[in-house]
């Protein structure tokens, strides 16, 4: 059982990482290289979309991280899973606390009623998703270690 759990959670976790670090390093520069109202339309969209899936993905890894450190308590790896936990906690924390305030902004952003500052605003969410993709990468990769210890 232990096993299933340890391969569940490492598979959620890592398809994750895959659409944040797609996200941070594929989708958003290919939105940025097209014309502005495009650009705005298409990070506006994907705002809501990923806004509405994504909380329910990290907080169902974070729960699948803690059960795992819990049902592997005796096991010799369990701090790298309670550090990946804390890691993926923090990622959490950051994106309530910074990441999802501009999202709720920019997802209802047009062409027609951007404000002055959206390039900025813009910019600063891409350089904390920036730190958000090393932190969960960073617990994943601590999670394949505990896997594979």
């Amino acid at each position: 059982m232990l096993n299933a759990l340890q391969v569940l959670t490492t598979v959620v976790v890592g398809v994750m990482v895959g659409v944040e670090f797609s996200v941070a390093f594929v989708i958003n520069p290919i939105l940025n290289a097209l014309p502005e109202d495009s650009a705005i339309r298409g990070r506006a969209h994907g705002g809501r979309m990923l806004g509405a899936v994504m909380p329910v993905w990290y907080i169902t890894s974070l729960v699948l991280v803690a059960a795992w450190a819990v049902a592997g308590r005796q096991h010799h790896d369990t701090g790298l899973v309670i550090t990946s936990g804390a890691l993926l906690a923090l990622s959490v924390v950051m994106s309530v606390l910074l990441l999802v305030p501009i999202n709720n902004r920019g997802k209802t952003w047009t062409p027609e009623n951007r404000p002055a500052d959206w390039k900025q605003q813009q910019n600063r969410w891409d350089r904390l998703h920036y730190v958000r993709v090393a932190v969960i990468i960073a617990a994943f990769t601590l999670l394949v270690t505990a896997l594979t210890a």
